[in-house]
């Protein structure tokens, strides 16, 4: 499963239909809250207020995040929904034209957990398994983009590594 994520020319195929899919849906969604105007501080306080709970309601699940929530993010709403925001565009951005997928997918990756553990489901964790598929496919993900011209722009620059030879004899 793995040699066919990495190398198949049938999965890198596939890894455009989802990063079109996750950039697009990214890209819109960020554009989204930049023309409309965003600020997350009724959200964050809505999370704050009713966490993620276990045990039939009668504990947090995470309550790590709920004080990260209540004490860094909601004093911090506007930064919060800038990044949210630019990050989103970005993310978006970089997925549809396939240029460093694996990091864009990471960032996003990382934007469904926040969402997800703030108790928004939605379409979180489709995305969320999307975004890890295309972090397993590493360079077969962004093959079928600008990701293809990176080798040839990093020896043009001559920022090639250097290959190992091992140990040195004393």
């Amino acid at each position: 499963m793995i040699h066919f994520l990495k190398k198949t020319k049938t999965a890198a195929v596939l890894f455009l239909a989802a990063r079109l899919y996750l950039g697009w849906t990214w890209l819109t969604s960020g554009l989204g809250k930049i023309t409309e105007g965003f600020n997350p501080g009724g959200f964050l306080q809505q999370a704050v207020a009713e966490p993620v709970m276990q045990g039939g309601g009668e504990a947090m699940a995470y309550p790590w995040y709920t004080a990260f929530l209540e004490y860094v993010a909601v004093p911090n709403a506007g930064v919060m929904g800038f990044l949210v925001m630019w990050g989103e565009v970005l993310v978006g951005a970089g997925l549809l034209i396939g240029l460093f997928t694996t990091t864009f997918a990471f960032f996003g990756g990382m934007m469904n957990m926040a969402f997800l553990l703030a108790g928004t489901v939605s379409v979180n964790p489709i995305m969320l398994v999307l975004a890890v598929l295309l972090l397993i496919g590493k360079g077969n993900a962004g093959r079928i983009g600008l990701d293809r011209f990176v080798p040839q722009i990093k020896k043009k620059l001559g920022r090639t590594p250097k290959k190992h030879e091992g140990p040195q004899a004393a």
